[in-house]
């Protein structure tokens, strides 16, 4: 069993029992579900020659409806996850002399391929507009701490932010909503530690969740 495979099980399981948890109790304005996310750089509008950066993200989607106000809805999500890259140098001048004396094993070292796993909380808040009982579009701004596996020629190892604006449509039957969003990612650590160049991607997800109200 792969560790992809395995953190799927493990999401969908902490999904299914919290959702029969929280319906146990009573109703409230709260969603849960699962996401599943892919991106990359280069790809608009990100354009930088120097790298590419290929990731998968697989979240629990926590959401609670804070307030109505017409056609509106505005609303907390939580996107607690695990994101897959792949990342490699891809122009190795972008490591110049200054780099230190071993700049040479540098290039070296960061034009392999490197496997990145990044341990996320995102934290954000929703728009919502309902076009009808159905269907909706919607907004999402996010951040939150994110922990890295892996050093690249951008980013240190170890805590950082991820950062992400979305935008996408909704459909709902009865209690359970499909999602399609696309969006731009953007991953750094606030100069905390050096390098701290960041990965960007442009990112598609998906999600499902259910209603427990």
């Amino acid at each position: 069993m792969t560790k992809r495979f395995r953190v799927i099980l493990l999401i969908v399981f902490c999904v299914l029992s919290f959702s029969s948890a929280s319906s146990a109790e009573g109703k409230r304005p709260i969603r849960i579900g699962f996401g599943f996310g892919t991106g990359k750089q280069p790809f608009f509008p990100f354009s930088s020659p120097d790298y590419s950066y290929k990731v998968q993200g697989y979240k629990i989607l926590l959401n609670y409806r804070l307030k109505e106000s017409g056609t509106f809805c505005y609303e907390l999500q939580a996107e607690p996850g695990i994101y897959f890259a792949d990342h490699r140098l891809l122009n190795e001048f972008f490591i110049q002399p200054k780099a230190g004396t071993d700049y040479i094993e540098l290039r070296k070292r960061f034009t392999a391929e490197k496997r990145i796993t990044e341990y996320v909380l995102n934290i954000g808040f929703q728009v919502r507009m309902c076009l009808n009982q159905k269907w909706s579009l919607f907004v999402l701004g996010s951040i939150g701490p994110m922990i890295s596996d892996t050093q690249t020629e951008r980013l240190a190892k170890g805590f950082a932010f991820s950062d992400i604006i979305a935008a996408g449509v909704a459909f709902k039957t009865r209690r359970v909503l499909f999602e399609l969003r696309p969006g731009l990612r953007h991953v750094s650590n606030a100069n905390l530690q050096k390098p701290n160049g960041g990965h960007n991607s442009s990112n598609i997800d998906f999600g499902i969740s259910i209603s427990l109200w």
